[in-house]
């Protein structure tokens, strides 16, 4: 039976007990220093023992046991090793070093508040919430193991202001020119498929020739290459896709289909010797010194030999993908119609990347303008 009676301890100090089941069955009590907090967790914990959740604290184990077991879970379930990477550094830089001493039962709205606060100190907006994620995906495995009562972390949110959110990063229209024209023959189609697709840098280093139909002029979208060079499914369900190949992509790739290495996994942008080329490689000597030699560069602090300042890339290989939404946007191509070729999981992500960029002032002028007739007309 679940009571709440005063007890005096051999200190001398008043207290007041709560005593109760768990699910099992076994007597477990919890002492407070008011009346009224005895009976707020009584309360509270006959209802999650009704209910089949209730964890004792003695019972409770601490953030840092149930990260391991999160992080194991996510292993066994083969999730990406970047994927998993990144949660193992989110919790030794992040969770650990904050609260990993502490009990899951002892963790509340309040705490993860506290925590999400004093993150934000250090890290950026995007990077608490990225954080956050990694609790809270803490907490759900220790829900269904038994290990938890409640996940704290769903009733925390962390907002992120749109004006603060930087643009993606793309070269000009002219500068994109300067970079296919400055591109060597070799990289050809390996830069203009880039430029004119928008796929993922991933997207291309995983690309089979068996996912190319060049008399259909249709690049199927069916895997990618990890940052270990490990070749699986696309990073969502909305990246398995089709796009269309513009005519310059299709010659340059029936030419090049017979000059590319040949290797196990056929792929169409190998290494030398037929392997996944890494994507350091595409950047270091392909992508990063095109742009330079077309100038689309900035200086340094480091000079040459003759005094010239060093120049370095202005971007990333990610910005001719966006270069490429860019392109198919100014051709009135729909925010659906983006989402798709994109391979974004859902219509927000393409506004929030792209939504600056479906500024149709003109249409909206000539739409205005003819409202504008047609009602002086009746």
């Amino acid at each position: 039976m679940a009571t709440v009676r005063k007890r005096l301890l051999p200190s001398g100090k008043q207290v007041w007990q709560a005593d109760y089941r768990d699910g099992a069955g076994k007597r477990r009590s919890k002492q407070f220093t008011l009346k009224k907090e005895a009976d707020a967790f009584l309360l509270s914990a006959r209802g999650e023992v009704a209910k089949g959740v209730h964890v004792a604290e003695s019972a409770s184990i601490t953030v840092e046991v149930a990260a391991k077991a999160w992080i194991k879970r996510a292993e066994s379930q083969g999730l990406e090793r970047s994927t998993i990477a990144s949660y193992q550094q989110h919790v030794d830089l992040h969770i650990v070093p904050r609260i990993g001493a502490t009990k899951l039962s002892k963790m509340t709205v309040p705490n993860v508040h506290d925590f999400a606060d004093e993150l934000g100190q250090d890290l950026s907006r995007a990077m608490v919430k990225k954080v956050l994620g990694s609790l809270s995906g803490i907490f759900t495995e220790a829900l269904r193991t038994g290990k938890a009562a409640q996940n704290p972390v769903a009733a925390v949110k962390i907002k992120t202001s749109k004006r603060d959110a930087a643009r993606a990063e793309m070269p000009t229209k002219a500068e994109l020119r300067a970079i296919l024209n400055a591109t060597p023959e070799k990289h050809k189609p390996f830069i203009w498929t880039a430029a004119f697709t928008g796929l993922r840098a991933s997207e291309l280093r995983g690309l089979p020739w068996s996912d190319v139909d060049l008399d259909g002029k249709i690049l199927h979208v069916r895997q990618r290459a990890d940052p270990y060079n490990v070749i699986g499914k696309p990073k969502s369900e909305a990246g398995t896709r089709d796009v269309p190949l513009a005519p310059s992509v299709v010659a340059t790739l029936k030419t090049w289909k017979e000059k590319c290495p040949k290797g196990d996994l056929d792929l169409v942008f190998p290494n030398g010797v037929g392997n996944v080329e890494s994507h350091a490689n595409l950047l270091n000597r392909v992508f990063w010194p095109i742009q330079v030699a077309a100038g689309v560069s900035i200086k340094t602090d480091k000079v040459e030999k003759d005094g010239q300042p060093v120049m370095d890339a202005k971007y990333s290989l990610h910005a001719l993908r966006h270069a490429a939404a860019a392109l198919w946007i100014e051709q009135n191509a729909t925010p659906k119609r983006i989402q798709m070729l994109m391979g974004h999981s859902s219509i927000q992500m393409t506004y929030d990347t792209y939504g600056y960029l479906f500024d149709a002032r003109e249409d909206d002028q000539a739409a205005i303008t003819a409202i504008e007739e047609r009602l002086l007309a009746s």
